[in-house]
Formats: C-alpha cells, sequence, structure tokens
C-alpha cells in the first residue's frame, strides 16, 4: 500500500543518551532529528504503483505486477522505522498518539472518500447487482475499520464464494495491514527501548535492531510455512507480511546497508529494478505467493533503497529522482485508492466499453482523480489547523466519527437495497420451480421448440444471477482441504440405481440438477466434490499444499468408489485446469491420460462413466455486460471463450464404457456463444453455469446416464 506521505529519510540514529532532548511543545516528533528526503524511494513508489495498477488493467501482460504491494511494504518499514527511531533517540519514548493522529490525517482522508463513493455507488443497482450487495457491504465496512486484510483472509478459503467477481474495495486488504502495522510497529520499538534500558546498557538501537530482527525472522518463517500450507489465508495474514516491514526496517536502522561506494550503489540499484521487472512479467497466479517467493520483490525494493550513491545521472538514484517519477510517487497513494473501484465499476457504465481505448482513458481518469485527491484532499487535510493545532485525541475521535459515517452508508445501500434482494430471492426460487416452456436449453435441443422466439426478458435477470448457486456447501471440500466428503439425497431404497457425481466445481454445479433427476427417476445420488481439482489420475501442476491435497483428496475417492456399489459415474471438470506435464509430450497429453486412468478404475467393473465437454469460459463476468447492453451485444467469439481442446472430449474418444456429452451447439450458434440462451441467464460468474440454467439439461443428462446404466455390461 502507498504510503500518502514521503516521510523524510532516516538518519542521524545514534544513541538517546546523547542525542536525547526535550522537544517544543508545538513541534511535532518527526521533527526531532534532522532529517533529508530521498527522492529515488518516492521514484520507487512509482513503479511500485505502476506494477499494481498496470496488473489490475492488464493481468495477462503483466501476471506478477501484484508485488508492486509488497515494495510498499518494504518502503514503509524503512521510513516508518527511520521515523520512530529518530523520536526515540531525541526523546526516549514515541508519543503514540501524536504520532497515530498524524498518521490518521494522513492517510483517512482519501481512505474514507473513496470509500464513501464506493458504498454510494453500491446503493444503484444499475452500478452494483443487487446479488453482490451482501459481500459488498460487508467489505466496505471491513474495509473502513482496516480490517479488510483478516475479513478476505477468514473467507479466502470459500472458493464459492469468491469464484464472481471482487468488490470494488478488495484492495484494501494492504490499507488494513499497513494501518495495523502502524499500531503494532511502534509499541515493538517501545518494548525494544525497555529492554535496550534494561538489558543493553541503555543502547535503544541495538535493542530495537535485536527484538525487529527477531520478529522479522520470525515472521519470515511464518510465511514460508503457512504459504505451504494454507496458501489463500496466508496472502492475507498481518504476521506473514510484518518481515517485509522488518527489511526496510534494517535498512533505516544499519547505517551501513545504505550504500554510497559508486559501484556498488550502482549494480544494487539496478539489480533491485531489473528484479522488479523479472518477477512482475515471470510471476503469475500459480507462483505460491507470498512465501519464499516474495523474498525476491522484497530484495529487490531494498536494494534500490539502499543504493544512496547519486554521483551520476545513470543511476537509478538520479532516474528516479526525475520530475515523471516523482510525479507519479507523489500521487501513488490516491491512485492505488481509486484505480480499482473505477475497474470494477466501468464495465456497468451504460455505453462504456471493455476496448483497449476504453482502457487508456479509464487509466488517465484514474491520474486525474488522483491528481484532485492528492491536491485537494490529502494536502489540505495534513495541515487543516482545526486537528493539528489540537490534541491528538480530537483527530482520532474526528476520524472515528468520519469512520462511522462511512460505515453507516454503507448500512444505509444496504438497507435501501433489501428488499430488491429479498424480492430476487423469492422470484428465483419460483423460476426454478415453474420454468416457462421452452425455456433455455430446450429452446435449442427440443424439436417441440423449434423457431420459438424469446423477448428481450433474461431470467434470473442479470443482476441477480450470482447467487442463483448450488445450496449444499458441506459437500464441496475447498482449497487445502483433502478430506473426503460424501453426501447422498435421492431415494433410500435398498434397490434404487446408485449414481455417483465425482469432480470440481464444474460438476458441483450440477448438484441441484442431478437432485432433482434423482427424487424424479428414483436413484440415489452420491456425491464428492473439490474445488479446482477434477476426477484424474496425473497430478496438478500447481505447487505446494494445494496439489498435494488435490492428489490425496483423488486417493481417498478412488477408494470410496471401489468400496462402493455403484451403477454409474458422472464427472465434469473445468477445461483449463493446470496439469503436470512429467514423463508426458505435453500437459493435455497428461491430463487425457489421467482421465482415461481415473474412469478405467469404473469402467473395468463394468460401471459406466458419463462426461460432459465443458461450457464456455468468459474472460469476465457477462452479467456485467447484461445488465446495461442488449443480450446479443454480450456475445463473444467461439474462439475466445471456448478451449481450442477439452481434454475430457479427447479423453472421451475410444474407451468402452464412457458416454460423452456435448452442449457446445447450445451455447454456441456457429461461432459465436452468448450468455443467454432461450431466455435463460447461463452464468452466475465467468464459467459457473445458473443452476436455473443447469435445471434445462436435466432431460438430456437423466437420458444419457439412464441409458448408459441399462447397457449390458
Amino acid at each position: 500500500m502507498p504510503s500518502a506521505d514521503p516521510l523524510p529519510a532516516p538518519q542521524n540514529l545514534g544513541d538517546p543518551a546523547q542525542l536525547r532532548r526535550r522537544i517544543p511543545a508545538d513541534r511535532s516528533p518527526e521533527h526531532a532529528e534532522p532529517a533529508r528526503f530521498l527522492p529515488h524511494v518516492q521514484g520507487l513508489r512509482a513503479i511500485a504503483v505502476l506494477l499494481v495498477v498496470l496488473y489490475h488493467f492488464w493481468p495477462g501482460r503483466l501476471p506478477g505486477g501484484y508485488v508492486g504491494v509488497d515494495v510498499f511494504f518494504v518502503i514503509s518499514g524503512f521510513l516508518i522505522t527511520g521515523h520512530l527511531m529518530r523520536e526515540l533517540t531525541a526523546t526516549g519514548t514515541v508519543r503514540l498518539a501524536q504520532f497515530w493522529a498524524r498518521r490518521a490525517r494522513r492517510l483517512l482522508p482519501a481512505s474514507l472518500l473513496v470509500l464513501l463513493f464506493c458504498a454510494l455507488v453500491a446503493m444503484s443497482p444499475y452500478l452494483t447487482p443487487t446479488s453482490a450487495l451482501p459481500n459488498e457491504v460487508q467489505e466496505i465496512v471491513a474495509s473502513t475499520f482496516y480490517v479488510e486484510n483478516w475479513f478476505l483472509a477468514l473467507t479466502s478459503a470459500d472458493y464459492l464464494g469468491h469464484g464472481g467477481e471482487p468488490t470494488t474495495v478488495q484492495h484494501y486488504w494492504s490499507l488494513s495491514l499497513e494501518e495495523q502495522f502502524y499500531v503494532m510497529w511502534p509499541l515493538l520499538m517501545l518494548l525494544a527501548a525497555w529492554i535496550g534500558v534494561k538489558w543493553f546498557r541503555g543502547s535503544t538501537r541495538r535493542a530495537v535492531l535485536v527484538v525487529l530482527g527477531l520478529v522479522s525472522a520470525a515472521s519470515f518463517v511464518f510465511c514460508v510455512v503457512f504459504t505451504l500450507t494454507d496458501p489463500a489465508p496466508a496472502y492475507f495474514v498481518t504476521f506473514g507480511r510484518m518481515w517485509q516491514f522488518g527489511v526496510g526496517a534494517m535498512i533505516a536502522l544499519v547505517p551501513l546497508l545504505r550504500v554510497q561506494h559508486p559501484v556498488v550503489s550502482f549494480v544494487l540499484g539496478w539489480g533491485g529494478i531489473l528484479t522488479l521487472v523479472f518477477v512482475a512479467f515471470r510471476f503469475d497466479g500459480q507462483t505460491p505467493f507470498p512465501g519464499y517467493a516474495a523474498a525476491l520483490p522484497t530484495l529487490g525494493a531494498a536494494a534500490v533503497i539502499a543504493a544512496s550513491n547519486t554521483a551520476r545521472w545513470w543511476y537509478p538514484t538520479r532516474i528516479l529522482s526525475l520530475r515523471p517519477a516523482q510525479f507519479v510517487g507523489d500521487i501513488s497513494y490516491s491512485l492505488y485508492l481509486w484505480h480499482w473501484p473505477l475497474i470494477v465499476i466501468a464495465p456497468s457504465v451504460p455505453f462504456w466499453g471493455l476496448t483497449i481505448y476504453h482502457r487508456v482513458a479509464l487509466l488517465a481518469l484514474c491520474f486525474v482523480l488522483a491528481w484532485l485527491t492528492k491536491r485537494f484532499v490529502e494536502d489540505p487535510t495534513r495541515s487543516w489547523r482545526a486537528l493539528t493545532s489540537r490534541r491528538a485525541r480530537v483527530t482520532l475521535w474526528s476520524s472515528l466519527a468520519a469512520m462511522l459515517l462511512v460505515g453507516g452508508t454503507a448500512g444505509a445501500a444496504w438497507a435501501v437495497n433489501a428488499p430488491a434482494y429479498r424480492d430476487g430471492v423469492q422470484a428465483l426460487e419460483q423460476l426454478r420451480e415453474d420454468p416457462p416452456d421452452c425455456f433455455g436449453a430446450a429452446a435449442v435441443l427440443s424439436e417441440e421448440c423449434a423457431g420459438t422466439e424469446w423477448d428481450d426478458t433474461v431470467l434470473p435477470a442479470p443482476g441477480f444471477a450470482g447467487v442463483d448457486r448450488p445450496a449444499d456447501e458441506q459437500c464441496f471440500v475447498q482449497l487445502n482441504n483433502a478430506e473426503v466428503v460424501s453426501c447422498e439425497f435421492g431415494s433410500e431404497a435398498a434397490d434404487a440405481p446408485t449414481v455417483a457425481l465425482v469432480g470440481d466445481s464444474h460438476a458441483y454445479q450440477l448438484l441441484p440438477t442431478f437432485q432433482r433427476i434423482a427424487d424424479e427417476e428414483g436413484w440415489r445420488l452420491v456425491t464428492f466434490f473439490k474445488g479446482a481439482c477434477p476426477w484424474n489420475a496425473t497430478p496438478l501442476s500447481t505447487p505446494g499444499a494445494f496439489g498435494e491435497a488435490c492428489t490425496q483428496w483423488r486417493a481417498g475417492v478412488a477408494e470410496e468408489l471401489a468400496a462402493s456399489d455403484v451403477d454409474a459415474v458422472f464427472t465434469a471438470a473445468i477445461a483449463t485446469t493446470p496439469y503436470s506435464a512429467d514423463g508426458f509430450d505435453s500437459s493435455f497429453d497428461a491430463a487425457v491420460a489421467g482421465y482415461r486412468e481415473a474412469w478405467a478404475t469404473m469402467t473395468d467393473r463394468g460401471v459406466p462413466v458419463i462426461t460432459v465437454v465443458d461450457n464456455p469460459v468468459w474472460e469476465t463476468d457477462p452479467n456485467k455486460c447484461l445488465r446495461i447492453r442488449d443480450a446479443a451485444e454480450c456475445d463473444a467469439p467461439r474462439s475466445e471463450v471456448l478451449v481450442g481442446e477439452d481434454p475430457v472430449r479427447a479423453a472421451a474418444e475410444g474407451p468402452d464404457g464412457v458416454t460423452l456429452l456435448d452442449f457446445t451447439d447450445v451455447y454456441c450458434a456457429g461461432d459465436i456463444c452468448s450468455p443467454v440462451v432461450g431466455g435463460a441467464n447461463v452464468y452466475r460468474d465467468q464459467d459457473h453455469l445458473t443452476v436455473t440454467f443447469a435445471d434445462t439439461l436435466a432431460p438430456w443428462l437423466a437420458t444419457a446416464v439412464g441409458e448408459a446404466m441399462a447397457r449390458p455390461e
């Protein structure tokens, strides 16, 4: 998270016994010791914010741009530690209330302004889908009180809850973490000062080095272990990130780490910048992060800060001090605040397109808003005499009042739209129970529906499709959990045919449909689901605990199926799952072989396997488009949303006992795929079907399974 202000660099951090003096009442502790501003650190802010912003605008082009946040953590650790150490050496203490009040005046005005904007946007059903409102309001409140990182850590294990689009304030996780750093770090340094007096003969600096070094080392070990065992929450947990602040702190506390030697400084500076560029292009969503991988961008940022020589114009310290870099660094805080809400909201704005020109225009708008916020909000409130001329508690109480105002506005957004939300839930239930004739897939697959024309009505409504999902989440195993969870539905008769439904979330999306079929056909339905883990014998290429949990879960499911008396197995999987290519010519070949091996465990016993070609996967939730445009304007070329070769299709060609269903012609007519078929809204997010649409496939699913079970072995 970019800090709102360029604090002066640490300097002259001697023992407090030598430098301690009384500070005049009208002076801030920040001025306890003379210091100088380091322009290249401000330029490093520009690199960090541009990495994050460009990553969010073009994630495919800069897949590791998220490391910009890690750069901000190092910068903050460097600047804040130096600031606090100057006060400790000058006064022997830290005036906590005054320190926190200064941080509040610098950070909260712009932050709360953007949150207030997001809360007002949440009131509009045109800009915020009604189905997304509960998450939006909860996260605005969590961000207002700077606990968004913990909210995401606690819910990040909810694979289902994060299948759709993120909220407008999800980027506040880093601001929340940094605010928690501002609370904990001075307390740690005060503890170190006390230890220094008691055990280090009054050497505060040495004690601070030891305490912060131990905390940082413990944090790094925790980060590496937690990332391997539970990567989703590990990304957000505060203690797993403290070591990055600690790296910056070490540069502030150890003068020898601020390199003045020309050659070493040159190599360090450019080496750090090249490291950041490398990870920005080479890291991606599959990188186990933060963990040990975060050491690269963290040390790269530290190297740039440490490079202090400014003798030549080609040194990074001089390049980063150029006016364009300084300007971006100056507005980096507001730019970080504004860019993400605008990216989330823009597709819902009428007449706003998604072309490269629209993205560039939106990026320019982000810079304009950032400059305006810096000029008219950030800068004036820092020196607002109504707060600076009074005691620190006036600032703190005013900040709390402003936070309550923003939280209340978010609550009002829920109150205004709650009736529409409840009505939407009721309408959805009625639609599932009594769908129109020739609705959904029937409009394409049923001969009786040939020629049926639909008006512009889309069901469920685009603003409410996000909640049209399976309800039995207890049957769905998530992330690093390798437990084999089995659920049973349908007939309890001893002689009822047993059908197993197995796979990842693309199998789970069919659960309500198969429950309905089981009830109608008198089947017993047994389920095995795990997020992002298809029923396949080839390991995932995903490293760490997630891939290992998938392997363990598959082994457990294999044992359960081997010991069970099932009559048929139905399976589905997303076509873009990453598989390990070890021992194969390609990951595609590995996936095909893995499907055949897994299915053979059943077909060799005479148990038929029924599978289905994956549905199209969209770049973004098509409901965003459907809320503001005609359905025909939201179509996409088949080449953009359909995987060229689905390994499920290739695996099903040849083996006996395997039935392949292919509904591609339902989703796509010719070269064009549509998010609306026969009046039915096909998607609840970018790749998962609505239950309403899946139900329209029920007759063909039931026939395929029934015929497979009826075939002689």
